[in-house]
């Protein structure tokens, strides 16, 4: 690479390569060598002098300079130069391949030279004078790349006259370039041959180019050079000023500067010129202008001083804040700066500081800003200024959609851009109508400012995308979206992250089920101001918790009340008078729980506090109401009141058992005599009494006063003639007691009665008995009398039916009339029946006799080369298009979608089903839960029902590929084509599968070009896929295959695809009939067992011989195969399965020789294209070789693999669960395949395997009769024979070509075709490049979707959705003149005209009917037929309608329609394609033949019909195959649901009885109990020795492997936390060993799984 360097340091000029040193003397020769070296040199100059102009200009570093000619090929920079000087004329967004991505990866493209035009069209609109222009070919060709870089010279002079550009530098003897680069740019120049250009003299060229006084402009700039020279800046100042000299722009302010300016320039380039001086060469031939200033350089000079006066100025005013000063500079004509306007002066001032300042801050230093910087800021505060009035309308019109109430009118203009609005989304429109509604009334002027709409509508987007979020059930996004500031919520705190969200929850169904469709800002602010309230309560009740545990181990009963009575603890019926009792029972059960768990350290919890305080209540009431019990018994007694006395003593409140009514006196004697014992001893006096109440405690109670205590009086005294509970319980079991022996003796006579009710039941029955024995004794003379009896009854019945026919013989007589004329009538019908019996037969004869005549009529029509005009106009009336027709046609439209939309269907249930193989898999290895089998099984079963239904939608959305306007109708249009070009021209899918690499283009094989060609679902795509197959194919061998073996040994893209196709849905069936039948009898024969391994034979016999003598072999197990063939038994056992093997392999062989017919077209027509292009290729390649590759296609590809593996592919039928073929079946079956391979490549066994050479004869015999098989496949018609189609078939359809693909399929596809399309198409005239060009670049998922704001996977999902497009050729031509001036469409509109006219107008040739007028009824029956047609169109499809021409010639009347033929006649006469001297007899001839064709048409059509009614049934099939797999999987999972929940059942609480039967119950574990299992690491903020007063609770929910995990801290419920075991065994495949619940609590995913498997699983 070349290196530029300037003149050393010295400041001396090196001297220039070509000029002779004094003491130099050189040759002639050394002489011309110095100067072309020197020619070379300062052309170096001129490019890097070019090179650093476009720098300064573009701001952008260009290649090296030796570089340079070849970067500027392609015309970027260029068409970049344009952009910097005419923004207007070249836009940037205009200039192709601007960042140079497609030059770089693969070189020039012919659209690079627009560029090179656009840089011309630039210097056009300012006025550079066209004798400086090049060649477009000068540059893209590089044929004279040196007058580019002289326009460029010639163009900064110009620029720098404009003031539109710096001027170019003199770089002549600064810069140095190596010896090797001189010569090298010596070379390039001799190759150009041209004389270079004069790059000296552009200023007087330049001059002389503008039409102006030549002699008057130099003698102009003459004397202002002079006066330059002179220094006087008065006299430089009027020499400008000379009219003649057309300098512009001049100020008398300005003339020391202008002097100065000059003088250096002057100075400047006198030095440049002496520079360039070569010795020895006479001054004639040097330029005046050399060393003077032109007067370009005059003016530039002149332009250059006042724009740094301007730019002063604008400094000045921007340092003064003078937005008027700055608007007046910045309009002065010396800055010509573009768009300034008025309105927009306070915007210049506020982005032009802006913008000094930002310079400031990045240079350090306070320099002014330059003019292009000037005009970007000019720019930029324009169109701030004019986004700023659009943010205003757009303002002014949401605040009016608000008032409007409409939400999808104030979604419109929240969407607007100009509006410059946080984003927004649609699905909650009525959110944002209305919180704004609500704003807009709450603001005082009744309006929404800009600043308040981006904070109100920043802060409902997060709250609409946090309902989204809550109905996606994703918490994740949730968390998010509450913790970014945008949300705008307050006092959110990370630790309640997931109470958050499940509080939001709640609310958000609450709202669903009252109706509203979201929760508002304010629901959510509440529903965190809410948590966090409830989380600081559960704090301060902590707190309180362990103050009451401090008060309890002190002891003092008045401090635990205290504690109690804390409002933070939130304890219920906290009574102060029971706080001696509060006091006992806390300490008791504080010392229970410290038993229990054997922590002498532990402390009450919540609930245990709380219990107890309810139980110590619950105490004080019945210790209360006992003593009253007590009470009253007592006073009863005092009283003697014996009702009163019972009633006490049954109360419940006292407790007694064993009380009886029947004793209440005996209870009155003996309680008041105990009484009166007790009375006896004497009355202390005493008001208290003491009980001994429940639990061991003792209750102080006041007789007097009623009340009681717990805590003992200072003054106690137990009263003693008080009765105790222990008296009256005494005296109450003794008075029972004697009761129940009194009453013992009463029960007995119960007894007795019952004795003697079954003593009386016997003697009745006893009774019974001989009464029914009597009359079974009797029973011959009962039935005697009841037979009389009968008979009298029937006799009498008979005598009253005889005596009725005799009263009615007249009516009898008449009943046999009727009956005798209904048989005469009979047989008069059966005559009639007769007679029309024979009158059918004649109609049949009639019509026998007609079918003839129109028989030979129809003869006439086919056979006949000029069939007459009578027969033609009688069958006519085929071409019509019946409702038949559109039936049919509507019928095989659906049948293909069906057939399909079903293939597509059963690969992804396929797909499915493999996944789920894989998935139960990996269940029986623990790897994944069964709930994600159930699920994805659940997938089956919906998925592909309504998958591709839902994939079609896109044909019903508004926006989208299919949306209803002109850009996407032209875009759907655009595509239509592409793909109707793609289908119908094979070589640009051919070319561009060879493109990419083989991975990626089997890919694009399998997706897309099968799609295109709808899986060959009708005969045209059939004969199209077949047509793209054999193009490939050629050109695969074309471009490809250098040696004939490459076809085997290869993997050959084509052939894989062509084989893959049609062992497919359309090969499946072939190759079962061929190959079912003998592999359905080599697997039903069981005793079959083909070994042909000496070695597995030997072990074989080895084995039997120990199993059936239960003695280990004497004989070695690990032999060679020669030892093994050493034994007899090996030998036998060998030659038995070589003879069975030959056997079986006759049977496949004779199957395969005779099945040529059924092997499918597609694969017989490869065979032969494989055949015939290898022979062009290879000319001296034998048949012998050609054969064998054909045989490697036709049965190694296509039978070979279905052989070894016929389940695989649908040969025999495999019910699901079946558990597939056996070892053996696969060995023998492989070892068939394995010698029909060798037989059909006609390979022997060789040494390797010397042990078959007994079957290398039949291996020969049998390649025979391969060989012959492999010639007859290849005997097959040519696909425009066999398919019946030409370039006319698409004309003649009734409905367009349609395809079903998916948008993901559309954009890859136009991706390879944009990245591919030099490579396919090298032409530039080729029609895919216009096609690529309408399409334009490659659109995004969302564009043909309709939808924005998709995620990465919704654009996943979104690029399956599938569309229709019904293809369209573009370069048809169609309709009005253009229709005319085509000869075939004029001839096929003017037949499509003839057969509405003869029809209806007689005659026997063309001439007489279009000569004959037309009457009135055959123009109403026309009028009529027209109408018919009309109707029927209208219920066409719209993939079938007419076009707009055939639509227009039905209006026509029938004269019109004559008058057409005749002018259309006159135009195919003078086209030559019609002779009128026949009468026009070509033309009938040609109608003849479309109704010939549109019976073969019908014919094929009908045959597709049942074709395609037999694949789409066999595809039923093959999806009722795939459902019952489905099924059996199903049952599969619902046995291991059934075992994982027997399993579960097995987990019991630890008190649970044994042996005894429960649901699956929680777990519950204290923190420090699983620290102790190594389940629990740590717990953030918590010491261990705190982990005892941890408790989580692992509760199963309803789905399998879900548990949701409570924590208690104390009692107090802290959180919950969803535990997924799917998400456990991913994080332990994963190899992660240690996972956070809760946010703090640490825990071992290995150890957590196992305690899981233990106590819910069994495992």
């Amino acid at each position: 690479m070349s290196t530029s360097d300037e003149a050393d340091g010295l400041g001396a000029i090196r001297p220039h390569y070509g000029s002779v040193m004094d003491n130099e003397r050189l040759t002639a020769e050394e002489m011309d060598e110095r100067r072309t070296q020197n020619i070379a040199y300062e052309y170096l100059c001129h490019l890097e002098e070019a090179k650093r102009w476009m720098e300064a200009c573009l701001d952008e570093e260009l290649p090296p300079t030796t570089e340079l000619e070849e970067g500027l090929r392609n015309g970027v920079y260029l068409a970049k130069l344009g952009n910097f000087f005419s923004p207007k004329v070249v836009l940037r967004k205009k200039i192709y391949d601007c960042e140079q991505t497609r030059y770089k990866a693969s070189g020039l493209h012919f659209r690079h030279t627009d560029n090179t035009v656009q840089w011309f069209n630039a210097m056009s609109n300012i006025g550079l004078p066209k004798i400086f222009y090049p060649e477009t070919t000068d540059v893209y060709d590089r044929k004279n790349m040196p007058r580019c870089v002289y326009c460029i010279h010639a163009l900064s002079l110009y620029l720098f006259k404009l003031g539109l550009a710096p001027q170019i530098q003199d770089l002549y003897g600064k810069v140095v370039f190596t010896e090797e680069e001189i010569n090298n740019m010596k070379s390039e120049l001799e190759k150009y041959g041209i004389q270079m250009p004069a790059f000296s003299k552009i200023g007087g060229i330049l001059a002389n180019e503008l039409s102006v006084d030549e002699a008057a402009l130099h003698a102009a700039v003459i004397a202002i050079n002079d006066a330059v020279e002179r220094g006087a800046a008065a006299d430089t100042m009027a020499a400008m000023k000379n009219p003649n000299a057309l300098l512009v722009n001049l100020d008398e302010s300005e003339s020391e500067q202008y002097q100065l300016t000059l003088a250096n320039a002057k100075r400047q380039k006198a030095g440049n010129a002496h520079n360039k001086e070569v010795p020895g060469s006479p001054d004639s031939e040097r330029d005046v202008y050399e060393e003077l200033l032109t007067q370009a350089e005059i003016q530039g000079n002149v332009n250059k001083v006042n724009v740094q006066r301007r730019l002063n100025n604008v400094d000045d005013a921007l340092e003064r804040g003078d937005a008027l000063a700055l608007y007046n500079t910045l309009r002065s004509p010396q800055l010509a700066l573009r768009g300034v306007e008025a309105e927009n002066s306070d915007w210049y001032l506020k982005q032009l500081t802006a913008d000094k300042q930002l310079k400031v801050q990045e240079q350090g230093s306070s320099e002014q800003l330059t003019k292009e910087e000037l005009q970007l800021g000019v720019e930029q505060a324009n169109t701030d200024a004019l986004r700023f009035k659009k943010l205003l309308e757009a303002v002014s019109r949401i605040n009016a959609a608000v008032r409007s109430g409409v939400a999808e009118q104030t979604m419109t203009e929240l969407m607007n851009p100009e509006a410059q609005l946080p984003p927004v989304y649609p699905f909650a429109a009525n959110l944002y109508q209305q919180e704004l509604s609500t704003l807009q009334q709450q603001s005082p002027e009744g309006k929404l400012t800009h600043t308040e709409l981006v904070v109100a509508v920043e802060m409902l987007s997060s709250v609409a995308l946090i309902n989204r979020a809550l109905e996606a059930g994703d918490s994740n996004e949730v968390w998010r979206l509450l913790d970014n500031r945008v949300t705008g919520l307050t006092n959110v705190d990370q630790g309640n992250a997931q109470r958050y969200v499940d509080e939001l929850l709640r609310l958000k169904a609450k709202a669903q089920e009252d109706g509203n469709e979201f929760i508002t800002w304010n629901d959510i602010q509440g529903s965190v101001d809410q948590v966090n309230t409830v989380v600081q309560e559960e704090h301060d009740r902590i707190m309180a918790i362990g103050l009451i545990n401090d008060a309890v181990d002190e002891g003092d009963a008045r401090k635990t009340l205290e504690a109690l009575l804390l409002p933070s603890a939130k304890l219920a019926d906290v009574s102060p008078p029971v706080a001696e009792h509060y006091q006992e029972m806390l300490i008791r059960t504080k010392r229970e729980k410290a038993q229990e768990t054997q922590d002498d350290s532990a402390v009450l919890w919540l609930d245990e506090i709380q219990d107890t305080v309810w139980r110590s209540n619950k105490d004080t009431e019945d210790a209360k109401r006992f003593s009253q019990g007590i009470l009253t018994i007592n006073e009863a007694v005092d009283d003697g009141d014996t009702g009163r006395i019972l009633s006490a003593l049954r109360s419940s409140d006292v407790g007694l058992y064993g009380v009886t009514s029947e004793c209440e006196d005996i209870y009155q004697q003996e309680l008041t005599e105990a009484k009166q014992a007790k009375m006896a001893e004497g009355d202390n006096g005493s008001p208290w009494v003491r009980h001994w109440v429940k639990g061991g405690y003792h209750y102080y109670y006041n007789l007097q006063t009623k009340e009681g205590s717990w805590e003992q009086p200072a003054d106690f005294v137990q009263n003693n003639t008080q009765l105790s509970r222990e008296d009256i319980q005494s005296t109450v079991s003794g008075v029972t007691a004697a009761y129940n022996r009194e009453q013992l003796w009463m029960a007995n006579e119960g007894l007795l009665t019952k004795l003697q009710a079954r003593c009386r039941g016997y003697m009745l029955r006893q009774q019974l008995h001989q009464r029914m024995g009597f009359l079974e004794k009797q029973k011959p003379a009962i039935l005697t009398i009841q037979s009389n009896w009968r008979g009298y009854k029937q006799k009498k019945a008979y005598k009253e039916r005889l005596q009725h026919f005799k009263d009615n013989t007249a009516a009898v007589v008449k009943l046999q009339a009727l009956f005798r004329m209904l048989l005469a009538r009979k047989k008069y019908r059966d005559r009639l029946k007769y007679f029309k019996d024979h009158v059918a037969d004649i109609i049949k004869i009639q019509a026998f006799i007609r079918a003839n005549k129109a028989r030979d009529d129809y003869k006439t029509l086919i056979s006949a080369e000029q069939p007459p005009m009578g027969v033609v106009r009688k069958f006519v009336h085929l071409l019509d298009q019946s409702d038949q027709d559109f039936q049919e046609e509507v019928e095989l439209m659906r049948l293909r979608e069906e057939v399909v939309t079903r293939i597509r269907s059963n690969q992804q249930l396929e797909n499915d089903l493999n996944t789920m193989d894989i998935k139960i898999g990996l269940l029986v290895k623990n790897k994944v839960t069964l709930q994600e089998v159930v699920s994805h099984s659940k997938k089956l079963t919906r998925k592909n029902k309504a998958q591709l239904s839902d994939m079609m939608k896109i044909d019903r959305q508004k926006g989208g590929l299919k949306g209803l306007s002109k850009e996407k109708r032209m875009k759907l249009e655009a595509y239509q084509n592409l793909f109707y070009l793609l289908q119908t021209n094979p070589t640009y899918l051919a070319k561009l599968i060879f493109q990419m690499p083989q991975n990626k283009s089997t890919k694009f094989m399998d997706s897309v070009i099968f799609t295109l060609y709808n899986y060959a679902s009708n005969q045209r795509e059939e004969y199209l896929l077949l047509k793209l197959f054999k193009t490939a194919l050629q050109e695969e061998i074309k471009s490809k295959v250098d040696q004939l073996h490459e076809i085997i040994t290869g993997n050959p893209t084509v052939i894989k695809m062509v084989v893959s196709f049609n062992r497919g849905a359309r090969g499946q069936n072939a190759l079962r009939q061929i190959l079912a039948p003998v592999v359905k009898e080599i697997i039903e024969e069981r005793g079959m067992n083909i070994k042909t391994d000496p070695i597995d034979i030997y072990k074989a016999w080895v084995n039997q011989m120990e199993s059936q003598t239960g003695e280990a072999s004497k004989l070695p197990y690990d032999v060679t195969p020669d030892q093994a063939l050493g034994h007899e038994e090996v030998r036998l056992r060998l030659d038995g399965s070589i003879k069975n093997m030959r056997n079986v392999t006759d049977k496949f062989l004779a199957a395969i020789a005779t099945s040529v017919d059924k092997i499918p077209y597609g694969m017989r027509i490869i065979a032969k294209v494989l055949k015939d292009s290898l022979h062009e290729k290879f000319p001296d390649a034998t048949d012998e070789e050609l054969i064998k590759i054909v045989g490697n296609l036709l049965y190694y590809r296509y039978m070979n693999p279905a052989i070894v593996a016929p389940d695989a592919f649908d040969i025999i039928d495999m019910s699901a669960g079946a558990g597939g073929l056996s070892t053996d079946q696969r060995r023998n079956l492989g070892s068939i395949a394995k010698v029909l391979q060798h037989a059909a490549s006609n390979k022997m066994f060789d040494k390797e395997y010397c042990h078959l050479a007994s079957i290398n004869e039949y291996l020969s015999h049998a390649h025979l009769k391969f060989r012959r098989f492999f010639q007859s496949a290849c005997e097959v018609p040519e696909l425009e024979d066999k398919f019946n189609v030409d370039e006319y078939s698409d004309l003649v359809t009734l409905n367009k070509p349609v395809i079903y693909i998916s948008i993901g399929e559309i954009i890859n596809t136009h991706t390879l075709f944009l990245d591919h399309q030099d490579a396919i198409a090298p032409d530039h005239n080729d029609p895919i490049h216009e096609l690529l060009e309408d399409l334009g670049e490659v659109p995004t998922i969302e564009s043909l979707i309709g939808e924005a704001g998709l995620s990465e996977a919704g654009k996943e999902l979104l690029a399956k959705t599938e569309v229709s497009l019904s293809l369209t050729n573009k370069f048809d031509v169609s309709g009005g003149e253009n229709e005319e001036m085509n000869a075939r469409t004029l001839l096929l509109n003017t037949k499509r005209l003839m057969v509405d006219v003869i029809r209806f107008q007689p005659g026997e040739t063309l001439t007489e009917i279009l000569e004959c007028p037309s009457s009135t009824v055959q123009e109403a029956e026309h009028q009529r037929a027209m109408q018919r047609r009309a109707v029927r169109d209208a219920k066409t499809p719209e993939k079938m309608k007419r076009n707009q021409a055939q639509v227009d010639e039905n209006l026509m009347s029938l004269t019109e329609k004559k008058e057409k033929i005749e002018h259309n006649l006159k135009k195919l006469t003078a086209l030559g394609k019609v002779n009128p001297t026949n009468k026009y007899q070509d033309l009938i001839n040609d109608v003849a033949k479309d109704i010939r064709n549109q019976r073969r048409y019908r014919q094929r059509r009908k045959a597709e019909l049942v074709r395609l009614q037999q694949t789409y049934s066999g595809l039923i099939s093959k999806t009722a195959f795939y459902e019952e797999q489905t099924d059996y999987y199903n049952q599969y999972i619902k046995t291991c649901m059934d075992n994982l929940a027997s399993k579960g059942k097995l987990s019991k609480k630890p008190g649970d009885v044994k042996g005894k039967k429960s649901k699956q119950v929680s777990q519950r574990y204290t923190a420090a109990r699983l620290h102790e299992k190594g389940v629990l690491l740590e717990i953030e903020d918590l010491s261990s020795s705190q982990f005892k007063n941890v408790i989580f609770d692992i509760c199963p929910t309803e789905e399998v492997g879900d548990f949701e995990v409570k924590a208690k801290f104390m009692g107090v419920q802290m959180d919950s936390f969803m535990l997924h075991y799917q998400d456990l065994l991913q994080l332990q495949y994963e190899g992660v060993a240690v996972m956070k619940i809760f946010d703090k609590a640490k825990v071992n995913v290995n150890l957590l799984i196992f305690l899981l498997n233990k106590k819910f699983y069994g495992k």
